[in-house]
């Protein structure tokens, strides 16, 4: 997946978790279907399903569970934190590599 699909699934992402807030749906007791919400299917819903940040409280009623997106955005933060530190490492590696070949 390139970075530029990826960034449109993560804003798609944050779009259907805004739609479940603002209609209210956080809890199984508000779950509602995802016409109701103004949701379709798609990859980025199938994502949140699968990390269980939006969740099936019935058939074919779904709600979206804040504690679980609150912990799939941190581990996300953190993922992209440990990269660039690698990405840091690995540049002033390489640029002290060369200054010393030099």
């Amino acid at each position: 997946m390139g970075a530029g699909a990826a960034a449109v699934i993560l804003a798609k992402e944050r779009h259907i978790v805004g739609r479940f807030r603002d209609v209210g749906v956080t809890s199984p007791a508000s779950a509602r279907r995802l016409a109701d919400i103004g949701v379709g299917e798609g990859i980025a819903l199938r994502r949140l399903r699968r990390h269980e940040v939006i969740r099936e409280a019935s058939p074919g009623m779904f709600y979206l569970d804040e504690p679980v997106w609150n912990a799939v955005r941190n581990t996300r933060r953190r993922m992209l934190a440990v990269l660039l530190v690698i990405v840091v490492v690995i540049s002033v590696g390489v640029t002290f590599g060369f200054l010393s070949l030099t």
